[in-house]
């Protein structure tokens, strides 16, 4: 049986997983990790501060890509129970 929070749980990562594929979103993340890599690359060694907002701005982004993934990791593995559930009560 799935629970009002499981079924939110599937949605959230249906969605996820639908904007993971999109093309634009990709290209959007690409561009954010570039541009936050170049920008840090091409720092000056006493410009910390700026190197350091360049680093938090990659790791801002790629937490969102890890975010989604794991809505959807979360949704595979409900789908997953509720299917052996499922083939359980069949079975008896």
């Amino acid at each position: 049986m799935i629970t009002k929070e499981e079924e939110q749980l599937i949605t959230n990562g249906d969605n996820a997983e639908v904007l993971l594929g999109t093309e634009v979103f990709n290209q959007m993340i690409n561009l954010a990790v570039d541009t936050a890599f170049t920008n840090f690359m091409n720092t000056k060694m006493e410009d910390k501060d700026y190197r350091e907002r360049q680093f938090y701005s990659y790791r801002a982004v790629a937490d969102l890509v890890n975010s989604l993934k794991q809505a959807v990791s979360v949704r595979d593995e409900i789908n997953a129970k509720n299917l052996k559930d499922n083939n359980s009560q069949e079975e008896e």
